[in-house]
C-alpha cells in the first residue's frame, strides 16, 4: 500500500515539476522569441507554432480533438509537401548564384595575389637597383 502512495507522489511530483517547467518556458518565451527572431518573420511564424505545439502536448486530447487533428493533418500534408518542394526549388535556385558568387571571390582572391607577386618582384627589382646604384656611388666617392 505504501509503494502505490509513493508511485503516486512521485507522479505527482513529476507532474507538478513539468507543468512548473512549462509555464517557465511559457513566461519567458516573448522575451526569447524576439531577441531570436529580430527581423526574422519566418523564425517568429516557426517558434510560435512550436509553442502552441509544446503547450497543446500538455493537455490531453479529447475524442472529438483527436479526430480534428488527424482530419487536420491529413488536410495539412498537401500544404506540408508544397512547402517542402518550394523550399528544395529554392534551394536549387540559390545554389546556382552561390557557386557564382564563389567563382566570383575565387577569381577576385587569385587576380590579388597575382597583382601582389607583380608588385612584390617589382619592389625588389627595384630595392637592388637602388642597391646598385647607391655602391656604384659610394664606389665612386
Amino acid at each position: 500500500m505504501g509503494s502505490a502512495q509513493e508511485t503516486a507522489q512521485n507522479t505527482s511530483d513529476a507532474t507538478g515539476s513539468a507543468i512548473s517547467s512549462a509555464s517557465d518556458a511559457v513566461q519567458s518565451a516573448p522575451g526569447t522569441v524576439k531577441a531570436q527572431t529580430q527581423g526574422n518573420p519566418l523564425a517568429a511564424g516557426v517558434i510560435a507554432f512550436g509553442a502552441g505545439l509544446l503547450v497543446s502536448s500538455l493537455i490531453p486530447a479529447s475524442d472529438r480533438e483527436a479526430q480534428v487533428a488527424a482530419t487536420l493533418q491529413e488536410k495539412a500534408q498537401p500544404l506540408t509537401d508544397e512547402l517542402t518542394d518550394v523550399a528544395k526549388q529554392t534551394a536549387q535556385n540559390l545554389q546556382g548564384p552561390a557557386q557564382e558568387a564563389v567563382a566570383a571571390v575565387k577569381e577576385t582572391a587569385a587576380d590579388a595575389a597575382e597583382t601582389v607577386k607583380q608588385e612584390g618582384t617589382s619592389a625588389a627589382q627595384d630595392v637592388q637597383r637602388q642597391a646598385r646604384d647607391a655602391k656604384d656611388t659610394v664606389a665612386d666617392q
